[in-house]
């Protein structure tokens, strides 16, 4: 290994995507229970476009580069991992890079059948769907599931570990040609939200029991309207707004349940903690192929800012992933 490496740093500390450059950093180290990776891919995520503007800094004693997620070789192994094994791991930062060290805890096997490229594609987003609808929205089998965003990264791992869980899935995208590709994707059904009214089409559905809404403020009326009694309003991202004017009654009324989270900021325990769930309930689900990470697009490291201006550009299906 040499002791520099090739990293994407933001030029200015913040800026446009093609403020993103590749620069020569030290290569890290691991320190106690961390591992260090060899990376072979990078996904790519939306905190990662706000933490290029600015909007979402790392955590104490996280990398100030880029990237919450990795699949490749471990060179400097830690707790159960050795040198040569191949994981995918969820890192605090860092991941935009030729090497990224992680607490061993947060790595996980790669499944069966799936190259790093996929591989790559699966911790943010498995994490934040497990953490979000299986746990602070309860989402059990039988029950109604919609997911707003429904062909985003999130949106494509939700769709598939609903069902894979036993759930019905309802699932909104923007536009006729999304519509059509989140049926594709497993949805029983989908709502062109640009031109339906997407609370109208679950109330007829029978309602929803779980919402995972990215979207915030401007969805909030529609989705308390579809929402079934008892049901769970579960935040992820405010992209239409982050302050609700609450119903207090309506909530009463309903029984309703409106909670949310973020995943960067855990602490590394509950992290290890979520990490173990995950091995333990969803893996299954990926060496069954009922899990299957949607990749819409890789591009090489150095392209990084081509691969934000493409997220950004908001037409993409599934995850896009960094190639090292």
């Amino acid at each position: 290994m040499t002791e520099t490496m090739t990293a994407i740093a933001i030029e200015g500390g913040k800026g446009a995507a093609e403020a993103l450059k590749p620069v020569k950093l030290d290569r890290p180290a691991p320190g106690p229970g961390q591992v260090l990776i060899k990376v072979a891919a990078a996904g790519v995520n939306r905190p990662d476009l706000l933490q290029r503007l600015g909007y979402y800094p790392p955590p104490p004693g996280a990398p100030e580069t880029l990237g919450l997620e990795v699949a490749g070789e471990v060179v400097v192994g830690a707790g159960r991992w050795k040198a040569g094994d191949k994981v995918c791991a969820l890192l605090g930062g860092g991941g935009y890079a030729a090497y990224a060290v992680v607490d061993a805890r947060h790595a996980l096997p790669i499944p069966a059948g799936l190259d790093l490229v996929h591989a790559a594609a699966l911790p943010e987003t498995v994490f934040t769907v497990f953490a979000n609808v299986f746990e602070h929205g309860a989402l059990k089998a039988g029950e109604t599931l919609l997911v707003h965003g429904g062909t985003s990264g999130i949106g494509t791992t939700a769709i598939a570990m609903a069902k894979a869980a036993g759930a019905r899935v309802i699932a909104t995208g923007r536009g006729p040609d999304k519509k059509a590709k989140a049926l594709e994707l497993g949805a029983d059904i989908a709502v062109d939200a640009k031109a339906e009214d997407f609370a109208e089409v679950v109330k007829a559905a029978g309602g929803a029991d779980v919402i995972l809404d990215m979207v915030g403020a401007s969805y909030f009326e529609k989705n308390l309207d579809a929402l079934n009694t008892g049901g769970r309003i579960v935040y992820i991202a405010s992209l239409g707004g982050a302050v609700l004017e609450v119903p207090v009654m309506r909530i009463m009324q309903k029984r309703a349940v409106i909670t949310g989270s973020t995943l960067r900021p855990r602490s590394a325990d509950e992290k290890a903690r979520l990490a173990a769930e995950i091995e333990r309930m969803v893996w299954p689900w990926v060496a069954d192929g009922k899990l299957k990470p949607i990749v819409d697009a890789t591009f090489p490291l150095g392209d990084a800012a081509k691969a934000h201006a493409h997220l950004e550009a908001g037409e993409h299906v599934g995850k896009v992933v960094l190639t090292v």
